[in-house]
């Protein structure tokens, strides 16, 4: 049975919208079955008035690359409302955007990583919210990496920033909406909010068992399997390792010119217990970004059991595996990173410093080192949700 999404469930009752004034926070991937957009299909809601959209990172289609690359504000030429970027001069909505609106209505499809910035978007827009008295209803959509495995130790509370506003771990296993109740209670945020759920979606399910088409939420999320490799490979926007972007595929793809394919495959494959992935020596050329127009060695990553993948401590692996083989190579990024201009950018997006300063110490594969630089309790994790999950 095909998923029904939030933004579905709610125009099968327009009457529930007569009356409002509303601004809806959304972007390209926010589509109806048949492709419609969600701003198009609220406008038409009779006796709804549709008073401006707001966009997050990467802006409304979807059109921006990463960090700190802002989009402009503008104009919709048809509907003839505001188009107000939330990645721009400001991340949070300004009083001009809260003018004349009682309901924010939220369409965004998430990607289950905690350093997504969409959720912290939806933190900051609830903390204004409450304090104008504006409702916010969330339209719900399925976690495209399924709602029953996490990755990554939880952040700790120093290294919070726009790329983790809540300790989570970095594959959290929740919806935008079961993680909006969980920051509203951590946060203690009196606002007045509504999940609208997804429809025939349970925990178990992946992405393609929804019979929902993927859209992509940003450039580089360009398949539901980027976002299954994306909370290991994210890390290395920290590091001087190519995440592959300007690649067909990034984030299943990785390397440096420095690095020789063969050797971290191998490494990777053998002496690893990484189950449900084989890493198959690569050579590419990114067409932007690290390393444009250069030849770089390296993976790609083949998953052939997604219940048992886990991209976080493949990531790590490859992190210690590189740091072993080519100790002089690896570097570590300098800020600025996502509005962090002190913290190292490897830091904020592990969530501490202990990844790190933990490979910074090694001269010798340890695979029980990477054991330990993955470790969360889960159990302790879901008992901490229990109240916000929906499915």
């Amino acid at each position: 049975m095909q998923t029904t999404t939030g933004l579905e469930c709610v125009l099968r009752t327009p009457e529930r919208l007569g009356g409002r004034r509303v601004a809806l926070l959304a972007n390209s991937a926010s589509v109806d079955s048949k492709f419609q957009y969600a701003w198009d299909r609220l406008a038409a809601v009779p006796g709804m008035e549709l008073v401006s959209i707001w966009s997050p990172q990467h802006g409304l289609f979807g059109q921006q690359q990463a960090n700190m690359i802002e989009s402009p504000h503008t104009y919709h030429p048809t509907l003839k409302i505001p188009i107000y970027s939330l990645y721009s001069e400001t991340r949070e909505p300004t009083e001009e955007m809260l003018s004349g609106i009682d309901l924010l209505l939220i369409d965004l499809q998430d990607v289950g990583t905690r350093v997504y910035t969409f959720a912290w978007t939806i933190l900051a827009c609830l903390h204004v919210a409450a304090r104008k008295g504006i409702e916010v209803w969330i339209l719900d959509r399925p976690n495209p990496t399924g709602g029953t495995i996490v990755e990554g130790p939880l952040l700790e509370k120093p290294y919070k920033s726009f790329v983790g506003m809540e300790s989570i771990p970095m594959r959290h296993g929740l919806t935008l909406g079961e993680l909006a109740i969980y920051c509203k209670t951590q946060a203690s945020i009196d606002v007045n909010l509504q999940i609208i759920q997804a429809q025939s979606w349970e925990r178990v399910q992946w992405f393609d068992q929804t019979g929902l088409a993927w859209l992509p939420p940003s450039p580089n999320i360009p398949s539901w399997i980027s976002a299954m490799v994306y909370p290991g490979q994210v890390l290395l926007e920290g590091t001087n390792i190519s995440e592959g972007r300007g690649t067909t595929r990034p984030f299943e793809c990785a390397g440096a010119p420095f690095i020789h394919a063969e050797a971290l495959a191998s490494c990777l494959n053998d002496q690893f217990e990484l189950p449900g992935v084989r890493f198959r020596p690569i050579q590419f050329v990114p067409t932007f970004d690290k390393y444009a127009g250069q030849e770089c060695g390296g993976v790609f990553w083949h998953i052939t059991n997604r219940s048992m993948f886990r991209s976080y401590a493949c990531t790590v692996a490859m992190l210690i595996s590189i740091r072993c083989l080519w100790p002089d190579e690896l570097a570590w990024l300098d800020p600025p990173y996502e509005y962090e201009t002190i913290k190292k950018p490897i830091d904020i997006l592990s969530g501490s410093d202990s990844l790190r300063v933990g490979i910074d110490s090694l001269t010798s594969i340890d695979p029980d080192l990477a054991t330990s630089l993955c470790y969360l309790d889960e159990t302790a994790w879901w008992e901490k949700v229990a109240d916000a999950k929906h499915y």
